[in-house]
């Protein structure tokens, strides 16, 4: 196994080694080969499996995904940024060339593309781990399946249904707080309505909608709750989609529809 960083904050690779005593375990039935954050003792490929943080925002990174690619039998990425590109990809709907006068004493120095894209929209992508970071449970059962030989699967049931079974009283309802819960996927135990406050969606779009698996959450009839009974003015509505997975495809269509509102 390898694991491989491109423009991201380490999280995911720390829940990695946040397995602890798990990660004894599965360092025997895998032969973790290529891991910089861990160790300075590295093999090159081809690899069994790879692991993939952080989105695409340089040339030279759309350049090295597709050797990495080339070189794994399963590629996975893990994290927000591999797969919806990040909170980074804020700057997908800006100017970054103005970004990099303000910034930057000397801007022409500055290499990097003018967006913060998935690895899925460069190579092709086995399977997609959510979460920012990633649930260090939900990883280990995705390595676990993997070393067994069987279908990986996650669930994509929403954060609503997580909320229920620990029995939080609804922060949507009965604080009338803007919760992405209703149409984000559920992987972090629902730890912010667990404590009072709203969700974020920091796991992601839900696979399926009310319709069911294939069908997009349901992020609209959500959006018309904020505005007509939260009283949310138009940017706020779009602020709440434009977060961490703001790039997602259900969360960015939503976003765009309100931002031509403002």
């Amino acid at each position: 196994m390898a694991v491989f960083k491109f423009a991201s904050c380490d999280g995911c690779q720390l829940s990695i080694l946040n397995l602890e005593e798990d990660l004894l375990a599965l360092g025997q039935a895998l032969d973790i080969v290529y891991f910089p954050e861990a160790s300075s003792a590295m093999r090159p490929g081809p690899y069994d499996i790879a692991l993939v943080e952080g989105s695409i925002t340089t040339a030279e990174d759309a350049r090295r995904i597709l050797t990495v690619r080339q070189q794994t039998k399963r590629l996975i990425t893990i994290g927000a940024c591999a797969t919806a590109g990040g909170i980074q990809a804020l700057r997908n709907w800006a100017d970054v060339e103005s970004f990099k006068q303000v910034v930057y004493p000397s801007p022409e120095f500055i290499q990097s593309l003018s967006t913060s894209t998935p690895i899925s929209e460069h190579v092709h992508v086995d399977f997609e781990l959510w979460g920012c970071p990633i649930d260090k449970t939900q990883l280990l059962r995705v390595l676990t399946d993997l070393v067994s030989g069987v279908q990986l699967r996650l669930p994509g049931d929403s954060v609503c249904l997580e909320c229920k079974r620990r029995g939080n009283v609804c922060v949507l309802v009965a604080k009338g707080l803007p919760c992405l819960g209703p149409v984000t996927r559920t992987g972090c135990g629902a730890i912010c309505p667990s404590m009072g406050r709203d969700c974020y969606g920091c796991f992601g779009p839900t696979e399926g909608g009310r319709k069911g698996p294939g069908f997009p959450p349901n992020t609209d009839s959500l959006a018309v709750r904020f505005h007509d009974d939260l009283q949310l003015i138009p940017i706020e509505v779009l602020r709440r989609f434009r977060g961490i997975n703001g790039y997602a495809d259900a969360f960015k269509q939503e976003g765009e529809k309100w931002e031509r509102k403002k």
